[in-house]
């Protein structure tokens, strides 16, 4: 299944997209190779452009989201039934990022600042051109933990438990950093373009 210029995987026909998430699991663990590509094509796009947002380089988030896949498909025996898969898959993903920043600052190589075009998402369907362009801007300059933070919230849906799983931080950790990156949007957007948060919490 290969990718096209932007990083967007192709449907492969032969792969059937129908089936429980968990029995999709289990089948990649007993080692059917077409479940665990049904699971590729359902999360490539969404980890992609989460790894946009983190990035801000379409061919650092390509290497990443090939190398996340390739990394859970060697490590899906370790996945525990009942757990989050998705939640699962990003941590993988997050670590990988991570990773990739320590080897960029060990060599003095930095990311390209450049925010990723990718408008699409339930956030910015609601949200006109000019709004969309603003968000990205905005969103691209927030720290990278706070930007990974507020885009699995927003875009991916995720709860802060599972945000926490992710990023390998407390729950409480997880509520602030959303917190954070959102206080940080409205100072520059509308406070209308993302719900507030009416109490701080804690870090």
């Amino acid at each position: 299944m290969a990718a096209n210029e932007d990083g967007q995987r192709r449907v492969s026909p032969e792969v059937n997209h129908s089936g429980d998430e968990a029995d999709l699991v289990r089948s990649a663990q007993a080692g059917d190779r077409p479940a665990f590509a049904t699971l590729v094509e359902r999360y490539w796009d969404r980890l992609y452009r989460w790894l946009c947002r983190l990035t801000r380089d379409a061919a650092a988030a390509e290497d990443i989201t090939q190398e996340t896949f390739l990394k859970a498909f060697a490590a899906v025996n370790s996945f525990r039934p009942g757990s989050n898969f998705r939640a699962w898959l990003f941590r993988i993903a997050h670590n990988n990022f991570v990773n990739q920043r320590r080897a960029i600052r060990h060599n003095r190589h930095p990311l390209v600042p450049e925010v990723a075009e990718d408008p699409r998402g339930p956030l910015a369907e609601t949200l006109s051109h000019e709004t969309v362009r603003l968000v990205q801007e905005a969103v691209g300059k927030l720290p990278s933990d706070f930007r990974g933070a507020l885009t699995l919230r927003v875009e991916e849906g995720l709860s802060f438990r599972d945000i926490a799983e992710v990023m390998g931080i407390t729950e409480e950790t997880a509520r602030w950093r959303v917190f954070k990156a959102r206080q940080k949007l409205m100072a520059v957007l509308a406070p209308d373009l993302l719900p507030a948060i009416p109490n701080e919490p804690k870090p």
